[in-house]
């Protein structure tokens, strides 16, 4: 990144915990700052009529408005920040209208820190060539900046469909669930749901603690981390 000043994101997510989880990664992200948050559409514009913005982090789910709205209003308003859409919808017709909005990414919920910081890493790339391309491999490559690469590949043993299925098992257990609780809810076996917790875990996606009160040796409660 040439720019020294530090890129300005405003997040703009309804939920508060999962926006105070947002403004969290941003901050840990070098290059990015965090100058505000927005619950609703109607706040995000005022925020922005007295906030210098560069970057949008903005949910598409909004109570009072939708995010493509919003973006179209905010274009027509003369207000020119970038957007990455953090959204749980996979509709491929609101991607292709958000391209024309100036939303350069989609984060699909849930995600971990470590996929953010690959799309505001990608971002800061692509806003920070300058000058003029000497030919059309040279703007392919600024392009290229944007897209995000494969997925990650998972531990051997472990598939992404089982991996989902642990993971809304999870979120759907508002107090969590053991390995065992995983296991009878999934149809696998408890040490099976104990490596998938595990990856969760060390993902950053879900969190651990004892439970007590039973004979012998507690056994590990795993819940869902908010924002993910």
């Amino acid at each position: 990144m040439t720019d020294e000043r530090p890129i300005r994101v405003l997040v703009v997510e309804d939920d508060p915990v999962a926006a105070d989880a947002h403004v969290m990664y941003v901050g840990r992200v070098p290059g990015f700052v965090a100058v505000g948050t927005a619950h609703t559409g109607a706040e995000a514009r005022r925020v922005l009529e007295r906030t210098p913005v560069d970057l949008l982090l903005l949910d598409l789910h909004l109570p009072d408005v939708h995010g493509l709205q919003l973006a179209r209003s905010l274009r027509a308003a003369g207000h020119h920040a970038d957007v990455i859409a953090v959204t749980s919808a996979r509709d491929l017709a609101v991607v292709r209208e958000g391209v024309s909005l100036g939303v350069v990414q989609y984060v699909l919920k849930p995600f971990t820190f470590a996929t953010l910081r690959d799309r505001l890493v990608r971002y800061a790339e692509f806003r920070g060539a300058v000058g003029e391309a000497s030919g059309q491999a040279e703007v392919d490559r600024a392009l290229a900046r944007l897209r995000a690469p494969g997925p990650a590949a998972l531990p051997k043993g472990l598939s992404a469909p089982t991996l989902e299925r642990v993971s809304v098992a999870l979120r759907d257990a508002g107090e969590g669930l053991t390995a065992t609780g995983v296991a009878e809810a999934v149809g696998i076996s408890r040490i099976t749901a104990r490596r998938y917790l595990e990856h969760l875990v060390d993902a950053g996606r879900a969190a651990r603690r004892p439970q007590y009160g039973t004979v012998g040796r507690p056994e590990l409660r795993y819940r869902w981390v908010p924002g993910h």
